[in-house]
């Protein structure tokens, strides 16, 4: 998540303050992603020491007021027009876990399949009541706000990607059914066996050589 381009995102509609910022970034999200007052102010004196934005006084109330530059927008317009960045993926915990419990002493790997599962299909079913009560405000007519439709567009990109999250499982999930009928048969039994955790298939004996 690039925090400094959400800053400068907001303040290209005028000057702000720290917990401002921080208020107009979580409604703009859905505090999806909540920031703590810290954070907005390490990242603005890293914007301001590169250039990107500048102190602007203070208000009536006497918070210090900062102002995005011409290299601030710049930098945002850049971010933008760039697409992310796909090639270095973030870390995944989940998929981090399923790798680390193939073949883990004491772990059923299908099982923390089967308990991801149950928690990935609640969230996804939170996401989908949260974006119906959305719709209902927008489509109502009682809100059109930007907020609100930035938050719309946060909760359906969250529920395509537990959809897709509860695909990959059922596909992990058949995926080890597979090599455990192959272990069971015999096919590649050591490996298939010693990857989910089951003894290997007994070897078959040979027939007797006539004398």
């Amino acid at each position: 998540m690039s925090i400094r381009h959400g800053l400068l995102a907001l303040l290209e509609h005028g000057p702000r303050y720290g917990s401002q910022l921080r208020t107009e970034f979580e409604s703009r999200t859905g505090a999806t992603w909540p920031l703590n007052v810290g954070q907005v102010y390490t990242t603005l004196n890293r914007l301001e020491r590169d250039g990107m934005v500048a102190q602007g006084g203070e208000d009536d109330a006497g918070h210090a007021l900062y102002v995005i530059t011409d290299a601030g927008r710049t930098e945002l317009k850049s971010w933008f027009e760039t697409p992310v960045d796909r090639s270095s993926p973030p870390r995944d915990e989940l998929a981090i876990k399923l790798a680390m419990a193939v073949g883990a002493p004491g772990v059923d790997i299908r099982d923390v399949i089967q308990s991801q599962r149950h928690h990935t299909v609640r969230a996804m079913q939170d996401y989908t009541r949260l974006k119906a009560q959305a719709l209902a405000v927008i489509e109502g007519g009682s809100s059109a706000e930007r907020d609100d439709v930035a938050w719309l567009l946060v909760l359906e990109q969250l529920i395509f990607q537990t959809e897709a999250e509860a695909r990959w499982l059922d596909h992990c999930e058949a995926r080890l059914i597979r090599l455990s009928a192959a272990a069971q048969q015999g096919a590649e039994s050591t490996t298939a066996a010693s990857l989910l955790g089951q003894p290997a298939a007994p070897a078959q004996p040979r027939p007797a050589t006539p004398t």
